[in-house]
């Protein structure tokens, strides 16, 4: 990575990372790979492969009986940063396009996806932006609320939770800063004067500290385990989220499950710093 990689276009560094990526990850590249992804033309795919072996002469070489060009023994990455999760997302992403049987299948679980609608998500990002208020029409699950019905908010920001996108909004009705699902967002007009900023919601603008560590209850090398899975040093990993966030971040990571005890295997990472971390989460959810 720290080779020079002399001042190239952005659309052909582009492509020479490309080649780097196939060499590593599935082993070898030809041109027909670059056409399909890139649509270029062969001659250009040709001086992308010869550009690079100029650059990185000793990362491939090229197998005549596969009519590829393979990584060598003595391959490092010159143009691409190796990440693990950023390969088998973008394998999930392009299978079903590819026939090469040398690919790796990998899938993505699909998700319902929440749909929000453009027109009053154009018109809430609108008042983010000129940090004014806006009335929504936002549909409740309370069961006190069983219709939806206007309310006039200040948003300052988004929030995705791993499953859906909520409005972080000084709510003008309850006089206090909420989340509101964006896609229960029905309706959204008359822009008007801000009632509280982004500055002025402390839940959103102060972070606490979550201290994960391996699950005491696992063997010692089921925890060894989950702390190298989770990036852990000396057993435990600092995780700085908005304490406006931490009801979300303990459901994703199923820190709020009641058989801990009974099948730590649920819950392979808990929290050390408990006592706090539920006081934090108590004053969010307030």
């Amino acid at each position: 990575m720290s080779n020079e990689k002399g001042g190239l276009r952005w659309g052909v560094e582009q492509r020479l990372a490309f080649i780097e990526s196939r060499l590593f990850w599935e082993g070898g590249v030809n041109r027909a790979d670059l056409v399909a992804t890139f649509d270029v033309s062969v001659p250009q795919a040709s001086k992308d492969l010869s550009l690079y072996q100029g650059q990185a002469p000793n990362n491939l070489r090229y197998d005549s009986a596969r009519k590829r060009y393979v990584a060598t023994g003595a391959f490092e990455p010159l143009f691409f940063r190796l990440d693990a999760n950023a390969y088998l997302r973008e394998r999930s992403e392009t299978e079903g396009e590819l026939t090469n049987e040398e690919f790796v299948s990998a899938e993505w679980l699909p998700v319902p996806t929440r749909r929000i609608d453009p027109e009053v998500l154009r018109l809430i990002v609108a008042a983010v932006r000129e940090r004014a208020s806006i009335e929504i029409n936002y549909q409740s699950m309370s069961p006190n609320r069983p219709e939806p019905f206007w309310r006039r908010v200040s948003p300052h920001s988004f929030a995705h939770d791993g499953m859906r996108w909520h409005v972080r909004a000084y709510c003008h009705r309850d006089e206090r800063f909420l989340d509101f699902i964006a896609s229960r967002c029905l309706g959204a007009r008359d822009l008007g004067p801000q009632a509280m900023s982004r500055s002025d919601d402390a839940m959103w603008t102060g972070r606490f500290d979550v201290v994960l560590c391996p699950n005491p209850l696992l063997s010692d090398s089921q925890q060894k385990v989950v702390a190298d899975d989770y990036g852990m040093t000396d057993g435990q990993v600092t995780i700085p989220v908005r304490r406006a966030l931490l009801y979300y971040f303990n459901k994703r990571l199923r820190l709020d499950i009641s058989d801990a005890v009974d099948r730590p295997s649920e819950t392979p990472a808990v929290v050390k710093n408990r006592s706090a971390f539920h006081a934090a989460l108590a004053e969010a959810m307030r």
